[in-house]
């Protein structure tokens, strides 16, 4: 354990930004009551176009994580806030196919846009809807506050912590 904090060290950045270029939207309005009913935690979702989306790390930190099959991971800042980005609904029965992890593995410590994960959107569009949610799933005393819904950009701020 003391390791993990000695990674975490100097990751003092409490900002979250958008993972990566496209629509955010509320999170009431994800087709999952998991989500749509926060029981994992207050978040946003986002829609991406194209055929794939490279998703960012959305916060300094350390990869707390990384789920094989790359359709998750999470995220521990320095202030103990825990962030979860879930890409896609039901995606874990994709068993990985359609992700591809970029050389992150759990207990690395990222940077705000550092690329963790690239989604073949092309391919799993075929089966899935791939709203991407951005949860805290661990506030740790604080509180959220989101931005105004819309288009957004890769690292733009999209929460403040207070």
């Amino acid at each position: 354990m003391f390791q993990f904090f000695k990674k975490l060290a100097g990751t003092e950045n409490s900002r979250i930004v958008a993972p990566a270029d496209g629509e955010m939207f509320a999170i009431e309005d994800v087709k999952d009551d998991v989500f749509s009913q926060k029981i994992l935690g207050e978040g946003v979702a986002f829609r991406y176009e194209g055929d794939s989306v490279t998703i960012c790390a959305p916060a300094d930190g350390i990869l707390s994580v990384m789920f094989p099959t790359g359709h998750a991971f999470g995220i521990t800042m320095a202030n103990g806030v825990e962030l979860l980005i879930h890409i896609g609904i039901d995606t874990v029965s994709a068993k990985g196919d359609g992700f591809q992890v970029l050389g992150k593995e759990q207990g690395d410590k990222v940077t705000a846009g550092e690329p963790v994960v690239c989604a073949d959107l092309k391919k799993l569009r075929e089966k899935f809807d791939m709203s991407t949610m951005l949860i805290i799933s661990n506030s740790n005393g604080k509180s959220a506050h989101f931005t105004e819904v819309g288009e957004v950009k890769k690292d733009q701020p999209v929460c403040t912590l207070s």
